[in-house]
């Protein structure tokens, strides 16, 4: 299937990015959330940062108009996703919270749509058993911030057939997006491995091996990472990587267990670059 109109629930941190790569690429978008505000907002990210892309000569203020013009707010969801081809949801990492939408998405769409999860850990397998056609159900796990991560990990649940997973690497294609097949277990490829070295670098700070910066340091000039593990994990968010190591915990074991480091700042607030403090103190002049 060619997909052309694309309903993205969820207009946050991925939402919103999401969104705007899937216009970029020639969809017409719809963009929902459970307020006007929170769409609102996510619209107007995307606006901003076609801006700084038009600044630094990436795309053209034409350009910018025509991926502005193929995105529209969506407050009713049931009609929102009446004619669509594709359904990608990027809802807080919480397994009955998609299970809910996958359902409520196939009673309202045309029986051909795809339905496809942003999670980075949750068993897309069991994400899928909910759905009225599972083989329409894949996993799009793109990266932060999704118009500039040249990466897509699609995962595979049990019941995805191979006409979908066709029809979601073409669009990945028409996405500018280099992507990965991988089957559905826990953390797939790119949580798993992220995950365990952001959780071996909190460890590493509690016990006082070396400063934050340092650390960050240590992985990006001695390994060549684009940024070390404490400020990506602030880019996440502490809570969201925090919900994926319990996940992980409970489904690999001991060496995903969260340090008392990451539990103690989540509980004080302390969530990363959203709420202006993590490991580093955010502003609109970056980090420190």
């Amino acid at each position: 299937m060619n997909i052309e109109r694309v309903v993205v629930i969820g207009a946050g941190t991925m939402g919103h990015g999401i969104a705007h790569v899937a216009a970029a690429a020639g969809c017409h978008v719809r963009l929902h959330d459970v307020s006007p505000t929170l769409v609102a907002s996510g619209l107007e990210k995307i606006r901003r940062n076609l801006d700084v892309g038009v600044e630094k000569k990436k795309v053209t203020a034409e350009e910018r108009e025509q991926i502005l013009a193929r995105i529209r707010a969506s407050e009713e969801l049931s009609s929102s996703v009446s004619d669509a081809d594709l359904v990608v949801e990027a809802a807080p990492e919480q397994l009955e919270l998609k299970q809910e939408l996958v359902k409520s998405v196939f009673a309202a769409a045309p029986p051909r749509v795809i339905f496809a999860s942003n999670t980075s850990s949750l068993p897309l397998t069991s994400i899928a058993a909910a759905a009225r056609h599972p083989g329409q159900v894949i996993g799009m796990h793109f990266f932060n911030p999704p118009h500039l991560m040249p990466l897509v990990e699609i995962v595979l649940a049990e019941q995805t057939s191979p006409e979908t997973l066709d029809s979601i690497a073409l669009l990945a294609g028409r996405m500018k997006k280099e992507i990965i097949r991988v089957k559905d277990s826990p953390g797939f490829a790119t949580s798993r491995l992220g995950v365990l070295l952001g959780l071996e670098a909190i460890r590493m700070l509690e016990s006082g091996v070396a400063s934050a910066e340092d650390i960050d340091r240590a992985m990006e000039l001695g390994y060549k990472h684009p940024m070390g593990p404490l400020r990506l994990t602030d880019l996440v968010g502490l809570d969201t990587r925090l919900k994926i190591a319990e996940h992980l915990f409970e489904e690999i074991g001991e060496q995903f267990r969260p340090p008392a480091l990451l539990r103690k700042m989540v509980r004080a607030g302390k969530l990363g670059k959203k709420t202006g403090q993590g490991f580093y103190t955010w502003d609109t002049g970056g980090a420190t």
